[in-house]
């Protein structure tokens, strides 16, 4: 079968009760010779979690009918339809496939290193904003969301539109919070590899390229001056963000994490940590493991309660939590805040080597 017609079969769904706040989208989407159906769900106005119901493409009745029993059941646990449907993710088919992209990861710094930072104009700050990690690329009418492993995404329509209407091929580097991606480096432009070149000069052709009052694509403040930095760096943490990163401006792309240091540096105001679901307790509680050096078993890292408006995740995912600090002796972490689910982090990368301890001390 050929598809000569879009029928692009979209619905919309609500959940809202007590604290509870849920979007779930599902659609009929054509690919190749028949149709899939495409679905994106979490917290309104959150990043969406995406996937599809059809391993391949089926035939348009058959599309039909998986998206109205997908409906239905949504239906019966309480959603109700949203009069305007619409589809927020556009998904390629794509998605799943390894892009052979890979991010350049940074490495945490201690507080102890800031005032060198913030001081050398060698290195450039920029807000840490508080999203999922998402390169887009654009090759003529094709755009393609990458996340932080290289794995091929879906990705937001707002954001798929606004890289869309770029005038030139691009590979853009950024962070997706919602709707909008939050760009701060520019890896290909026009089918020219950038990634030699000094990230001031990246930079610099990333902040010439994008329109400044595109919503969707917004780019990443910038400060070098040491006396902007402080004064960034100050309202940030007043502000309770998530934290700041720091950037020389002479490196070029270095794509993976090295094992220590780097060029690219990051500094949390709040702790935050990848840890992998071992277990369920009561009263939506489930607990933590964490992988110490290189062991192949979890130790325990404690437990934390899921909040009602995230479903409880399975054992085995792996999921991300803010906390005050993590005690030495337990290896347990102190006032645990559940953040949600992270499916761009593989288990292996859930280690020990994350948490910041309770500073010790000593007695006579």
């Amino acid at each position: 079968m050929n598809p000569t017609t879009n029928p692009h079969t979209m619905t919309s769904l609500h959940f809202r009760e007590g604290n509870s706040d849920k979007e779930y989208h599902a659609a009929i989407e054509p690919k190749g010779d028949g149709y899939v159906v495409t679905f994106a769900y979490g917290r309104r106005g959150s990043t969406l979690t995406v996937g599809t119901k059809t391993a391949a493409p089926v035939p348009l009745d058959q599309a039909q009918s998986i998206h109205k029993k997908l409906v239905a059941s949504k239906v019966a646990k309480g959603y109700l339809v949203t009069a305007d449907s619409s589809t927020p993710y556009q998904q390629s088919g794509e998605e799943g496939r390894d892009s052979g992209i890979r991010c350049q990861l940074l490495n945490p710094v201690e507080e102890s290193e800031l005032p060198r930072l913030l001081g050398d104009n060698q290195y450039c700050l920029q807000e840490k904003h508080d999203g999922r990690r998402l390169m887009v690329r654009k090759q003529g009418d094709e755009i393609t969301g990458i996340n932080r492993r290289g794995v091929v995404i879906a990705i937001p329509d707002p954001i798929r539109v606004a890289v869309a209407s770029l005038p030139v091929d691009v590979l853009i580097d950024g962070e997706a919070v919602r709707e909008t991606l939050h760009a701060f480096d520019l890896l290909d432009l026009d089918g020219n590899d950038l990634r030699r070149n000094s990230y001031r000069n990246r930079c610099a052709a990333l902040f010439l390229l994008l329109p400044p009052d595109t919503p969707a694509l917004r780019r990443v403040n910038t400060a070098i001056d040491p006396n902007d930095k402080l004064a960034i760096f100050e309202k940030l943490r007043q502000d309770g963000r998530e934290g700041v990163v720091f950037k020389d401006l002479d490196a070029p792309f270095s794509p993976g994490r090295p094992n220590s240091g780097g060029t690219q540096l990051k500094f949390k105001f709040v702790e935050s940590a990848s840890f992998v679901v071992t277990g369920h307790n009561a009263k939506r509680s489930v607990s933590l493991g964490l992988y110490s050096g290189d062991s192949d078993t979890l130790v325990p890292a404690g437990n934390v309660t899921i909040p009602p408006n995230h479903p409880v995740p399975e054992v085995g995912d792996v999921v991300d939590c803010s906390y005050l600090y993590a005690l030495r002796q337990s290896g347990s972490i102190y006032q645990p805040v559940y953040i949600g689910p992270r499916a761009d982090i593989p288990a292996s990368e859930c280690t020990t080597d994350q948490l910041k301890y309770k500073a010790e001390v000593e007695t006579a």
